[in-house]
């Protein structure tokens, strides 16, 4: 068992790739900013944008896969997510990528909650 319990939290390649991006690109605009040089405070922000783009491209492709319950075979940061093809329902990303994605990842009630088990409108400790 993990100290997260029986949930991955999404490392992956998109993941990794992205943050280690968004890493260079803040490290060298902030040294930009001691620096005084402008120029360089412009390149790390865009590749800060850059990071983001290429995190959603990974995303799209199959490289990241959202967090949540899964088996442990599938744990490792490499393994590629075979459902990104079709989407990933309440994913923002998947929703970006297209009508084709978005339709394919929309919730369906049916698999939103499980069977026996209704939603209760009402907060806690109100009767």
């Amino acid at each position: 068992m993990s100290a997260h319990g029986d949930v991955d939290m999404g490392h992956t390649v998109a993941g990794w790739t992205g943050t280690t991006l968004a890493l260079i690109g803040f490290t060298g605009a902030g040294a930009a900013v001691c620096a005084a040089w402008t120029p360089g405070i412009w390149l790390g922000l865009g590749l800060v944008a850059a990071a983001g783009i290429v995190t959603w491209s990974l995303h799209l492709a199959g490289w990241g896969k959202p967090g949540g319950p899964r088996p442990r075979a599938e744990w490792d940061w490499r393994t590629r997510d075979t459902a990104a093809r079709t989407g990933h329902a309440q994913c923002l990303g998947c929703r970006a990528g297209g009508p084709r994605r978005a339709a394919a990842a929309a919730p369906r009630p049916e698999l939103d909650e499980p069977a026996g088990q209704e939603f209760d409108p009402a907060p806690i400790g109100r009767a």
